[in-house]
């Protein structure tokens, strides 16, 4: 049976000081173990485009890596409010973020399109009012 490496990061809401903490951990973690640069990459951006969401819009959550020697998988869970609308918030530039988010430099509307960009397989399980798992996976 594959060994599966499995770590666990609690996310904060509106906590931008931390905001991805968890996302250059996972990066540092794949490097020691001779990840390829490009996976590192396409882990580290998806991920933390995932963890900048979860800060923003999520009142925070948990992410929980999966690493195996086949693949990296992401699983993005929130308590949040939940997407209305997938296919609009996939759009790039559509953002829901305050101004006082933006005027930090965060909500340009490119989270969800970058999860989706730098990853192999992206699922998106919202509901409204109790939250939504996004689960991508980078395959190696």
């Amino acid at each position: 049976m594959e060994e599966v490496i499995v770590l666990t990061y609690d996310i904060s809401a509106d906590d931008f000081t931390r905001a991805g903490e968890a996302s250059s951990d996972v990066k540092r973690k794949l490097k020691q173990m001779g990840v390829s640069p490009d996976a590192i990459r396409k882990v580290a951006i998806a991920m933390y485009e995932g963890e900048i969401n979860m800060v923003i819009h999520a009142k925070g959550g948990v992410i929980t890596v999966e690493i195996t020697t086949e693949k990296i998988k992401m699983i993005l869970a929130d308590v949040g409010p939940g997407i209305p609308d997938v296919k609009l918030a996939m759009q790039a530039g559509y953002s829901t973020a305050p101004d006082e988010i933006r005027s930090l430099g965060f909500g340009a509307g490119m989270g969800l399109p970058n999860m989706k960009k730098y990853s192999d397989s992206m699922d998106i399980d919202t509901r409204i009012g109790e939250g939504t798992t996004i689960t991508m996976v980078v395959n190696l």
